[in-house]
């Protein structure tokens, strides 16, 4: 199985994340901004990453592509059975793919990719979204996480994983998340990153996000 897509993207590493809590075993393939490999065009016709090829079987959008691992390894799922964690989870996603992630990308864009792909980064943007839009993502996630520490079912889901991706971007070119002010907001963070699966994503990732994010 193969995933393509750029490995620091919140997309992809949600789906590399997600299929190594699977045990599914993927190989990730560089794509994006128009490039890739011919599967990659295919499966993903409007430049969508991350893509998934499994054999003849093509895919885009890290929703679906989820869902079809989800679907593939029953068990301990990341997605819960239970109605209202389920629903719970599909939220957290929802939040994280397009309540967060719109205002994270303004931060890391700006602040990191923008001079890789040698455009003007609009650093004012990035410092009104760092300190007027993330605080109330913060106060919500303060508020809301309960006393085991995850978002869904006292364990690790995709609730925390979607919901942790984008704000892992922003902590690349921004320190706002103060565990003074929020602390359990800070030590969920703290949490998902040391997760095995996401710890080794990170790591495989760092040498991508640190020549963007070195000033």
């Amino acid at each position: 199985m193969i995933i393509h897509g750029a490995r620091p993207s919140p997309f992809v590493r949600k789906v590399i994340v997600f299929a190594a809590e699977k045990g599914i075993a993927v190989e990730v393939q560089a794509a994006g901004f128009g490039r890739g490999a011919d599967a990659y065009l295919k499966g993903s016709p409007f430049g969508k990453i991350p893509a998934l090829e499994d054999g003849d079987f093509l895919l885009c959008d890290s929703t679906a592509i989820i869902t079809y691992m989800d679907a593939l390894r029953p068990g301990e799922e990341m997605i819960p059975a239970e109605p209202k964690a389920r629903a719970r989870t599909i939220w957290y996603e929802e939040f994280g793919d397009t309540v967060v992630q719109p205002i994270g990308q303004k931060i890391f864009f700006n602040r990191a990719v923008a001079k890789r792909l040698k455009r003007e980064p609009d650093l004012a943007a990035a410092d009104q979204a760092e300190a007027g839009e993330m605080p109330a993502i913060y106060d919500y996630l303060e508020g809301v996480l309960p006393e085991s520490g995850w978002l869904v079912a006292d364990r690790f889901t995709l609730a925390d994983l979607a919901a942790a991706c984008p704000i892992i971007n922003v902590g690349y070119v921004s320190d706002g998340l103060s565990a003074d002010r929020w602390p359990r907001a800070a030590a969920w963070l703290d949490r998902v990153k040391a997760r095995p699966s996401v710890a080794e994503a990170l790591a495989l990732e760092a040498p991508m996000v640190q020549p963007i994010i070195e000033k």
